[in-house]
């Protein structure tokens, strides 16, 4: 089932590659039709799952692929990557459903997005290095042609920019891989096995010095402060969609990395470096917050409020390794949140870059000062935008507060100084509101005159990623029940 769910978007590209006959239109519909099968077959796989516990995985498979070292075409799912899994499956069918219409190279588009959509789903499900390493890498070359091909503005700028940070992140990150390789005895890549040999515990300086390179390649992903400064030009000329699944789906494998790798197989180098990690987590929640408040352009706002928010998950995840006696539920909880967090953060924000993208396809700029009452003209507009813009920044009833709540409780509990974090969700309210104030309120002028209304393929694409986090912030439960056994697991990893 899960390499049905990896490759059939993989399968279906290369067919449309190959057949010539499956024009434009059809293609635009095919990927949709591949998305919503993902979706169910995502489904399917919730329905049946259950907790696997500690340092083990639902739906394993498992077949020898590279022997010499010790590697293997190894996947399978538990409670940190199942939500992630869905969200991705989400996240794409909303992109497919938003670009019916698109008339740029469409073939080629689709192509490449669902290519995306492969390597994006085998990220969150490997269980090996050198495959997690294999996506991870793939997905910055999928991305980079995305943007260097449909963006706009200095698209073909950004995407070199992108690419070159992310890829020697990614060289950082096969060292660090490399180095767990060579530490572990027997050497192996699997990550099940190097999680429960802790292969670096009795060695410091080393353990320090490979979870260092690891997280550089992780953080420039995610991205953390201070190498987040490819991703606001990145957005900015990308494509909406492209935005959408940057921002959505791909910032969210450098934390996830985090609770997969960095976390359970060095242990005592997280807990060594636990304070550090904190500090860059809430460096990234106050810088994201303050530059964002200073941006006149709407897409560069949301793509540093990206920094803000990726930046809460770091402040939790750097909390989890403070351990101090009867604390672990606290740090659970702070796990938790930061799980729910990358899945709230992708859902809300790949809808506010679709409704960034609407903007810009009707008035041919995100500046925010050219508009004016675009209440009067897109009251649908309007709502879906209030919406995304109070669910990302942390109102009751919509999962941005159960993330940014359970963060909070667990972090300050263990400790109180990670407090000063929440100035970031005072300085993120005041941005959106200021933003929507501007674009939304007083009389209709500017680019607002003649704005026309979201019609049925941005309602269907936006609107069901805004129904689910409201979901989420009213039951809660459904998520969480499948998050917090691997929290409490992950937690125990760290803790030995």
């Amino acid at each position: 089932m899960l390499s049905l769910i990896v490759f059939l978007p993989l399968a279906v590209a290369l067919v449309i590659a190959v057949v010539p006959a499956i024009g434009p239109a059809t293609s635009r519909w095919v990927w949709v039709a591949v998305s919503v099968v993902e979706l169910v077959l995502v489904g399917v796989l919730w329905a049946g799952y259950e907790d696997p516990g500690p340092n083990a995985l639902a739906f394993e498979e498992r077949v020898p692929w590279i022997p010499g070292v010790n590697s293997s075409y190894h996947i399978g799912v538990d409670g940190l990557s199942l939500p992630l899994l869905a969200m991705t499956a989400v996240v794409f069918l909303a992109c497919a459903i938003y670009a019916l219409r698109d008339v740029e190279r469409p073939r080629a588009q689709v192509g490449l997005f669902l290519f995306l959509q492969s390597v994006s789903l085998g990220v969150f499900v490997s269980a090996d290095l050198i495959l997690f390493f294999v996506f991870f890498d793939l997905s910055i070359v999928g991305m980079y042609f995305l943007i260097a091909g449909w963006g706009h503005g200095n698209a073909a700028r950004s995407a070199l920019k992108f690419f070159l940070y992310t890829f020697l992140g990614s060289l950082a990150l096969l060292l660090g891989f490399i180095g767990l390789y060579v530490a572990s005895d027997p050497h192996t890549f699997d990550i099940l096995e190097l999680v429960a040999a802790t292969p670096l515990d009795d060695s410091p300086l080393v353990g320090g010095l490979v979870l260092a390179a690891i997280l550089v390649g992780l953080a420039v992903k995610t991205p953390t402060v201070p190498f987040h400064t490819w991703l606001p030009p990145a957005h900015t000329d990308a494509p909406s969609t492209g935005s959408a699944v940057l921002a959505g789906v791909l910032l969210k494998m450098g934390t996830y990395g985090f609770v997969r790798i960095a976390m359970p197989i060095l242990p005592a180098a997280w807990q060594a470096w636990a304070w550090v990690i904190i500090v860059i987590g809430i460096v990234s929640v106050l810088y994201g917050a303050f530059v964002a408040l200073a941006q006149t352009n709407l897409k560069r706002m949301i793509a540093y409020t990206s920094v803000n928010h990726m930046g809460y998950i770091v402040l939790a995840l750097g909390a989890a390794g403070l351990v101090v006696d009867d604390t672990a539920e606290a740090r659970s909880v702070a796990v938790t949140g930061a799980v729910v967090q990358m899945v709230s953060h992708g859902l809300v924000t790949a809808a506010l870059f679709l409704l960034a993208g609407s903007m810009y396809a009707r008035a041919k700029t995100y500046n925010i000062d050219s508009y004016g009452g675009l209440a009067a003209p897109a009251p649908r507009y309007t709502v879906l935008f209030a919406v995304a813009a109070f669910a990302s920044l942390g109102l009751p009833g919509l999962s941005g507060f159960i993330a940014e709540f359970q963060i909070f409780a667990g972090s300050i509990a263990v400790a109180p100084v990670t407090a000063i974090g929440l100035v970031g969700i005072l300085i993120t309210a005041a941005l959106f509101l200021r933003a929507f104030q501007q674009v939304f309120f007083g009389p209709t002028q500017g680019h607002s005159r003649g704005f026309s209304d979201l019609h049925g393929r941005e309602l269907w694409s936006i609107g069901p990623l805004l129904a689910l986090s409201l979901f989420i912030g009213v039951l809660p439960r459904t998520l969480l029940d499948v998050i917090v056994p691997a929290s409490a697991a992950l937690v125990e990893l760290v803790g030995r």
